[in-house]
């Protein structure tokens, strides 16, 4: 197959989320002879790619592309306009080459943004669409500031972001979650071509600790991310007061870039709690996170509730129970479903005294323990969730529908149309 392979984040280094994940199934469809050619921002050392025959880098340049970018919600508007244009500008240089093979047989996407610009990009060049969806992107704009929310706004693009498969044909989708299925699915979207993927970790990175924790170190409970507005909320503000006055000894730590949003909420709880031992340690290179939980006592997931937490595969409760850590989580319904019969997560109400509750008692408990639980649930994970199980998983699907390719969608009526 040739391979069009897109995505809105840069490749290498990961940082974090779905960006662990792009290189991976790149690397899957290569070891399969597979050619690609890879949409996405420019990144460092990008040309040593190539010296791979059988790869293509077409970089994006004209503005920088991240998570942290300025104007980054405006820019992930307009990039799916120009990477499209890009993908049809090069199936034009092919040709213009000469090559015989000109063209994708498939347009394989990384999340919503991309999937649009695969969509436009097959209404010009042809070619199967494989959308892999990593999260329900505007779904996380429910725990937006209220102002946004009321607008409306939201609510049509979480309608426009579900209708995305079915609006461009698409003959496949992966899903990182069985909620996130189920979705697509109410949205129309036929169940029979859906692969729900989940997501995985990095197994060489993500080990518990050769050496054990000792039992007498003072606690520290931590979270690692982006550290977004869905993040950090009342529900992770109430924990983390209630745990400081039950147990002072307690220490807080935030591993990753200091946002607005974390440093706003380091400045609230140091005044609410005076004396709160909180360490943020800024931003922290993917391959050196580990570092930071091993040592550890409980990770947490103090996620809002929305439809974007409960479709996403928290990447940071897999890399916590990796890491042989117990875990404390908001209810998610996509960690609930997966998780539960595994004893080192526990999940909370979606209120700060139940979630600090339990804290409290991953605390208490005897660490020897926390320990077990913790070895026992890293050793299941590296059996369902390491990156090249997953990788396959995703190639074997698009081989399969490249094979064996599905009949066209029956496309319902809508009243309107974006895109």
């Amino acid at each position: 197959m040739r391979v069009a392979f897109l995505t809105h984040e840069p490749y290498q280094p990961p940082t974090g989320g779905g960006s662990a994940e792009a290189p991976h199934i790149v690397r899957e469809f290569r070891r399969r002879g597979h050619r690609v050619d890879l949409f996405c921002p420019e990144f460092p050392d990008w040309r040593k790619l190539e010296e791979d025959p059988g790869m293509r880098v077409r970089v994006f340049n004209r503005w920088e592309m991240g998570r942290y970018t300025a104007w980054r919600n405006l820019k992930y508007l307009v990039y799916p306009l120009l990477l499209a244009s890009d993908v049809h500008e090069a199936v034009d240089n092919q040709r213009a080459m000469g090559d015989p093979m000109a063209g994708y047989d498939i347009l394989f996407s990384q999340h919503t943004i991309s999937a649009v610009a695969a969509g436009r990009a097959r209404r010009q060049i042809g070619g199967q669409l494989v959308f892999n969806f990593l999260d329900y992107l505007t779904g996380f704009m429910e725990a937006w500031p209220a102002p946004f929310t009321k607008t409306g706004f939201v609510g049509a693009l979480n309608r426009y972001e579900m209708s995305i498969p079915e609006r461009f044909g698409a003959e496949g989708i992966l899903t990182v979650s069985e909620p996130l299925t189920d979705r697509f699915v109410e949205a129309g979207y036929p169940r029979d071509r859906i692969q729900t993927l989940l997501y995985g970790y990095e197994s060489r990175l993500f080990t518990p600790p050769e050496i054990p924790r000792p039992a007498d170190a003072p606690p520290v409970v931590v979270m690692h991310g982006s550290f977004d507005q869905h993040h950090l909320g009342t529900i992770a503000r109430d924990a983390l007061a209630m745990v400081h006055g039950i147990r002072p000894d307690v220490r807080f730590r935030f591993v990753g870039r200091e946002t607005s949003n974390l440093q706003r909420f380091v400045k609230d709880m140091r005044a609410r709690c005076p004396g709160i031992e909180i360490e943020c340690t800024g931003f922290v290179q993917y391959a050196n996170i580990p570092r930071y939980l091993k040592d550890a006592t409980v990770g947490i997931v103090p996620y809002e509730s929305s439809r974007g937490a409960h479709c996403a595969f928290v990447a940071k409760a897999v890399e916590f129970l990796a890491c042989g850590l117990v875990v404390v989580s908001t209810p998610l319904e996509n960690l609930q479903r997966h998780f539960a019969a595994e004893r080192a997560i526990r999940f909370s109400g979606f209120d700060g005294r139940s979630f600090g509750n339990h804290i409290v008692d991953w605390v208490g408990m005897p660490a020897a323990k926390r320990s077990e639980l913790g070895l026992k649930a890293a050793r299941l994970v590296a059996q369902e969730l390491d990156w090249p199980i997953l990788a396959r998983k995703a190639v074997d699907f698009t081989e399969r529908i490249h094979q064996h390719p599905p009949g066209p969608l029956v496309r319902r009526e809508r009243k309107r149309r974006f895109l």
